[in-house]
C-alpha cells in the first residue's frame, strides 16, 4: 500500500482515544498537544492519562466504548488490546467515512502514524508504511541527533521575518531571494553557536535596519 503524506490541522477538532493504557496515553498527549479537543473513553485509566486530564483538553469518560462515541468527532484513534473492539472501532468509524487508527494494526487503519522528530514547528516525519515501525523509530532516533534545538529558533526567527516583511511594502516575489540568502549565509551555524552580533550583522546586510535578532525571537515566541 502506498500511503498520502499530509500533515492535519486538528486545532479545536473534537478527536476520540478507545483505551487507558500507554499508548492510549501517548496518543492522547499527542493529539492534545496539537491544539484537539480529546476524549478518552475506557473502563481504567493509568496515572499519567489521570494527570493529562488535569493539565490539558483531555476529557476522560470511565465506561466501555460505544458506537455514538463517534458523533462529532474528527477522528478516532483506537488503542486497546481487544481484537474484536478495534475491529468495531475501525468499522465503525468507516460507516461514517472518519479518519481511523488502531495502533500497531494497519491492515484496519485508513491512516497510520510516523514517527517524529519535532524541534518547535519543524516536523520530521518517518514512515515504514507500518511494515517495520521498530526501524520507523531507530531511524528517528539516528536523525534526531543532527537536529537540534537550533532548528526551532532558527524556524522560529524566519517566520518573525515573514510575518515583519509582509506588513512593509515588499512584493512578496522579493521575499524568495531575501530568505535564500540568510539560509545560505550560515545563518543556522550562528544560531547553533549563539552568535548574536554575527546574526544581527547578517540581518542588517541582507534586510536592512529594524531586525534584531532577540526582538524578533521574542516576539515569534
Amino acid at each position: 500500500m502506498s500511503f498520502y503524506p499530509v500533515n492535519l490541522d486538528i486545532q479545536n477538532r473534537h478527536c476520540l482515544v478507545v483505551g487507558g493504557g500507554a499508548v492510549a496515553s501517548r496518543k492522547a498527549r499527542t493529539l492534545a498537544a496539537c491544539g484537539a479537543i480529546v476524549t478518552v473513553v475506557s473502563l481504567e485509566f493509568t496515572q499519567p492519562l489521570r494527570d493529562l486530564e488535569k493539565s490539558s483538553t483531555v476529557t476522560l469518560v470511565c465506561r466501555p466504548y460505544e458506537t455514538a462515541d463517534l458523533d462529532g468527532k474528527f477522528l478516532v484513534i483506537g488503542a486497546t488490546n481487544n481484537e474484536a473492539l478495534n475491529r468495531r472501532i475501525n468499522a465503525d468509524a468507516e460507516a461514517r467515512n472518519m479518519l481511523c487508527n488502531i495502533a500497531d494494526v494497519p491492515d484496519i487503519c485508513n491512516f497510520i502514524l510516523p514517527s517524529i522528530i519535532r524541534r518547535g514547528d519543524l516536523v520530521i516525519a518517518v514512515s515504514t508504511s507500518g511494515k517495520s515501525p521498530a526501524f520507523a523509530k531507530k531511524l528517528r532516533k539516528d536523525l534526531e541527533k543532527n537536529f537540534g534545538d537550533e532548528y526551532a529558533r532558527f524556524l522560529a526567527l524566519m517566520g518573525a521575518i515573514r510575518t515583519r516583511l509582509l506588513q512593509t511594502a515588499h512584493a512578496p516575489e522579493a521575499h524568495k531571494p531575501l530568505f535564500e540568502r540568510l539560509i545560505h549565509g550560515n545563518m543556522l551555524e550562528m544560531i547553533k553557536n549563539d552568535q548574536k552580533k554575527e546574526i544581527n550583522r547578517l540581518l542588517l546586510d541582507v534586510l536592512g535596519n529594524g531586525y534584531d535578532y532577540d526582538t524578533l525571537l521574542n516576539l515569534s515566541l
